[in-house]
């Protein structure tokens, strides 16, 4: 964290801005497809449309940062909105793959860590803004975003993509009770990948979080 010195240009228009405000008007339409397999009992190849655009939302989220730093277009608007894009994205398809199924028993205490440090750091962010303080994304948070992308990605495919190899499953134990793990609960190998990496990527919420709020705190004091 370090005081702001000189700010950028807005610069609204540029073209990584353009990225990131593709990657906003890509949210309907990734949660669309899934709406409609999952809640109005649509067709499993819906999944894979949401996917395919997930994807292109997700590269826009490296070409907008590549493309202003190499062309100097960074700019003061892009620095607030990026970040805004990727919460958006990451958030709704959270909530949607809560709603559908996907995501369920103890894997949507990994979702409500995700969520709950995304608003916590937007209002740490808020607050240090106010004394003229600027929060630098470290390079752990790049990745963390990277992996909850990556399993986001997992997740989208998740029933459609264990349809196309439904030999391969997982079982995990589902419930902790008297000391010992009861009760289990079979997944395709495709929705399980996307249940470990939404769990890596929680731990890496946690401790970006925790980096944040002590690089802060100082601040708040």
């Amino acid at each position: 964290m370090k005081p702001i010195s000189t700010p950028l240009p807005a610069r609204p228009l540029s073209l990584p801005n353009l990225l990131t405000y593709a990657r906003i008007v890509a949210v309907p339409v990734v949660i669309g497809p899934l709406y409609w397999q999952a809640v109005l009992q649509g067709p499993l190849w819906l999944r894979w449309v949401s996917l395919a655009v997930f994807l292109v939302a997700a590269l826009t989220d490296a070409l907008d940062g590549y493309i202003a730093r190499a062309w100097e277009q960074q700019s003061s608007f892009g620095r607030m909105l990026d970040p805004i894009a990727d919460k958006l994205l990451v958030a709704s398809c959270l909530l949607m793959l809560a709603a559908d199924g996907t995501i369920k028993g103890w894997s949507l205490w990994a979702a409500i860590v995700i969520l709950c440090r995304e608003v916590l750091v937007s209002g740490l962010r808020e607050y240090l803004a106010e004394l003229n303080v600027r929060v630098k994304v470290t390079q752990l948070a790049k990745w963390k975003t990277t992996v909850q992308l990556v399993a986001v990605g997992f997740l989208i495919a998740g029933e459609a993509g264990d349809a196309v190899m439904p030999g391969l499953t997982v079982t995990i134990p589902t419930l902790w009770t008297h000391g010992a793990f009861v009760g289990t609960q079979t997944l395709g190998l495709v929705t399980f990948v996307g249940i470990a990496l939404l769990w890596a990527s929680a731990l890496l919420t946690l401790y970006t979080g925790w980096d944040y709020f002590r690089a802060g705190v100082k601040h708040l004091r």
